[in-house]
């Protein structure tokens, strides 16, 4: 009997743990900052920032794609680049096209569940413990960018109404539900995986946005470029001194 895992029983994506959540909110963060640093601050605009980030996420999943094995550098920055794509892409549906956030929203999820049910049907399993060829790659990436880009939606969304502490704190509520569902119910695990990964989108968008913004608007007023580098020398240091590790099926 083999002692170790083999090359197809190992994922290409980190195991699900606390550290790997925690680097996901400070990536979401930063995407969001970045995003907004770029289409805004450099004055791209929402279409040729998204033109910009896409063809670097394009370029970043064909890296981890050809990978062998779960490199957490290389992973991470394509979270980010999915997650600054998103930031842009959510924009120039909500405002670039006029279609509002409900509008913008409803498409994104329509997208995500969309992403979902292909993936199903082609693989009979989206849990990402079975993330190892290069198909359920590509799933997996149009999955998490979809997503992002709702996450996005969804954060300007609540913050318009309640504020973007208000929807900091909706969100992490949220996540902490879906944390005890986790602990205290047999609640499938792909379901409960799925929804807190999209959850945590809105929870860096409304953290990023009150960093940024304006004291006038509800935020800090930190300039976009600081609070850039600020918050990516954090997630750098978490993906330095967070151990990780390939996920596995379980046997």
């Amino acid at each position: 009997m083999a002692l170790r895992a083999t090359s197809e029983e190992l994922s290409k994506v980190p195991a699900v743990t606390l550290g790997f959540w925690a680097i996901k909110i400070l990536a979401t963060t930063l995407g969001e900052i970045a995003g907004d640093t770029v289409s805004m601050n450099f004055e791209l605009g929402y279409l040729a920032a998204t033109v910009v980030f896409v063809g670097g996420l394009a370029v970043l999943v064909a890296a981890e794609i050809a990978a062998k094995k779960f490199i957490p550098v290389l992973y991470w920055a394509t979270i980010l680049a999915s997650t600054t794509a998103g930031t842009t892409l959510a924009d120039f549906f909500d405002r670039s096209l006029g279609i509002g956030y409900a509008g913008g929203a409803a498409a994104l999820a329509a997208c995500v569940l969309a992403s979902l049910a292909l993936w199903y049907r082609s693989e009979g399993s989206i849990a990402v413990q079975k993330v190892n060829t290069p198909r359920r790659e590509a799933f997996y990436w149009l999955t998490i960018t979809f997503s992002q880009t709702l996450g996005t939606a969804l954060g300007d969304w609540t913050a318009d109404g309640l504020g973007f502490l208000g929807g900091a704190a909706l969100f992490g509520g949220v996540l902490t539900v879906l944390a005890a569902l986790y602990f205290t119910t047999a609640l499938s695990r792909v379901v409960l995986f799925w929804s807190a990964f999209v959850l945590t989108r809105p929870l860096g968008a409304t953290l990023g946005d009150f960093f940024d913004k304006a004291p006038s608007e509800g935020g800090l007023g930190v300039s976009r470029p600081l609070a850039t580098a600020l918050i990516f020398g954090a997630t750098v240091l978490a993906i330095a001194l967070i151990p990780q590790r390939a996920d596995k099926e379980a046997a």
